[in-house]
């Protein structure tokens, strides 16, 4: 009864209930299904307990937030679920509201968790496929090519717009691969100087050149073992690039003024927001090492054409700004959600995280509000609209001291009233005739024209209405067929 009871207050307040009677169907449905936001567990269950449940969860790394319910308010009960790690407990029965507090708490914890568990496993080099947002249907296709990458060591090539996160890509193949944990360096080859790209890349010896006072390893030399990240590989010179072909050929590196080469055990994942095989036949890259880098490619499609991953991006940036800013902010309005659904983001994740972090500093209140994008209304709407949804913010002109403030005016009094039937189209009182005469009008109406019951419903006699017709000119009203 219980569990019915707790299942449709869930599912009344817009949340998805999965059921199960005992602790071990609990476990397993927690480990087939990593995307739950919380579960509810009763102490008191057949098979496996409510604790066990929560020991099993915390040595299987299991991290979905758990709210515990008991008949008992004990406080060694609820000291020793805390202990295992509850986000919260109540006494049956529980109130429905609070329950639905309890849930949407627990969901936000998780989503905060979520979001430093990723930043953590982005740093250590362990980023897997459930730490990326992807569940739109477009993203399929790339996930499953990345689950595949990550099970060798071939060289990667990841094309998309920019911003669409092709470094996350790269990490996630990582994580998900033999190499996870080893270092993952990232080199953004079109912002390296002309002059020092294999220096940079490949290290230089002392004395090199001028201002080379000591060895400096390169970046290869610090990939070794693990992963490096190409980042717009196309910018990179003619000879860098034949420096590069040469480390994919022999797995070797000549730094600069070195007289031998050096073995490196690297492997190497590229990326380019341009098709690299235009830029090939336009002799901007080289054809043997386009085919050396290209072996698997991957494509990343644009924010516009995976519109479902938005609002679950939206919540994972408002958790994890809002925590580094020290704001409460519960979510998104739903009129802001939608006008995030409605834009285009020429620059994709990466725009989005950028306008969500502003909104998150600028915000004063706890929930992000369509006011609250107005660099998305202008580019949806003109200039004009977005002025406008910045006037829609109650702002006093001046201050106003506390005796002097006027009392809020209520809704029904700044609502638009329906014209009065006692005055005329002009605002002016109706005369008894023009008033009679609608009465009857709307009494013929309302009746069908059957004559009998107009009159019995004004009260007069048929002689009198049949009098009033003809005063008023409403004879074609009269129903032949009413007596």
């Amino acid at each position: 009864m219980q569990l019915r009871l707790t299942a449709e207050v869930a599912n009344r307040a817009g949340f998805r209930a999965v059921t199960t009677t005992g602790g071990a169907e609990a476990l397993s449905i927690l480990r087939s299904d990593r995307s739950m936001g919380a579960v509810i567990l009763d102490l008191v269950m057949p098979e496996v307990d409510g604790m066990a449940v929560m020991e099993a969860m915390a040595r299987e790394g299991l991290t979905t937030p758990v709210i515990i319910q008991t008949a008992t308010a004990s406080l060694e009960t609820v000291v020793t679920a805390m202990r295992q790690g509850a986000a919260d407990y109540f006494v049956k029965p529980v109130a429905p509201e609070r329950l639905v507090v309890s849930l949407r708490n627990a969901i936000k914890l998780d989503t905060l968790e979520a979001a430093v568990r990723a930043e953590h496993a982005r740093r250590s080099g362990t980023l897997s496929f459930s730490d990326m947002i992807a569940e739109a249907p477009a993203m399929a296709r790339t996930v499953s090519l990345c689950a595949k990458a990550a099970k060798s060591t071939i060289p990667v090539m990841i094309e998309g717009e920019t911003g669409v996160g092709k470094e996350l890509v790269a990490r996630v193949i990582q994580g998900g691969g033999e190499r996870a944990g080893k270092p993952f360096i990232a080199v953004n080859c079109g912002a390296l100087p002309p002059n020092l790209v294999e220096s940079t890349l490949f290290g230089h010896k002392k004395g090199a050149f001028t201002g080379a006072i000591a060895d400096q390893p390169g970046k290869f030399a610090e990939a070794n073992g693990g992963t490096i990240f190409l980042d717009e590989v196309g910018d990179l010179p003619p000879e860098a690039q034949v420096k590069l072909l040469r480390v994919l050929q022999e797995g070797e590196i000549e730094p600069v003024g070195a007289s031998r080469p050096e073995r490196v055990n690297v492997r190497v994942i590229s990326a380019t927001n341009r098709r690299l095989l235009n830029l090939t036949k336009a002799g901007e890259f080289r054809e043997d090492l386009y085919y050396r880098l290209n072996v698997f490619p991957i494509y990343v499609p644009p924010l516009r054409e995976r519109r479902e991953d938005i609002a679950a991006l939206v919540d994972h940036f408002i958790a994890r700004f809002a925590a580094e800013a020290g704001k409460r902010i519960t979510g998104i309005a739903p009129g802001a959600l939608d006008l995030l659904m409605r834009y285009d983001w020429p620059g994709n994740v990466r725009q989005l995280e950028n306008t969500v972090y502003r909104a998150v500093v600028l915000t004063d209140g706890t929930t992000l509000e369509t006011a609250d994008f107005p660099q998305i209304i202008a580019q949806l709407g003109g200039r004009e609209a977005a002025l406008m949804s910045l006037d829609a913010v109650p702002v006093p002109a001046a201050p106003v001291h506390v005796d002097d403030a006027p009392p809020r005016r209520r809704q029904a009094e700044v609502e638009t009233s329906a014209q009065d039937r006692f005055l005329d189209e002009n605002g002016e009182v109706a005369t008894v005739a023009e008033i009679e005469r609608a009465l009857i009008a709307f009494a013929i109406t309302q009746h069908g024209g059957r004559m009998a019951r107009v009159a019995r419903a004004l009260g007069i006699g048929r002689s009198t209405l049949y009098r009033k017709l003809h005063e008023y000119g409403l004879t074609d009203s009269i129903d032949s067929d009413a007596a």
